[in-house]
């Protein structure tokens, strides 16, 4: 899917994950059908040149970020420190 056909709250929301150091790339995918590559499309054309390079060099490697790499797997995306969110808002109890 092509950012273009992505809704701004998308988008934003594509890069607050991206900069959420325990999200991997996978979940990114699973949400919003993008590709690890759509995703770094997104942050190059939507960060200043300087805090894309900052995120590209924290995230480039990082075992977090890629769902194959990481040693904990507990079948779901959520971290858990994480409350619960339903659709992307945290729910209210």
């Amino acid at each position: 899917m092509t950012h273009n056909a992505l809704k701004t709250e998308d988008i934003d929301r594509i890069i607050e994950m991206a900069w959420e150091d325990r999200t991997p790339f996978e979940a990114i995918t699973f949400q919003f059908k993008t590709t690890e590559k759509d995703v770094i499309s997104i942050m190059r054309r939507q960060l200043k040149p300087s805090s894309f390079r900052l995120w590209r060099a924290r995230v480039q490697g990082r075992a977090t970020k890629h769902q194959k790499r990481r040693t904990f797997t507990k079948g779901t995306f959520k971290s858990t420190r994480q409350k619960l969110i339903s659709n992307n808002s945290i729910s209210k109890r």
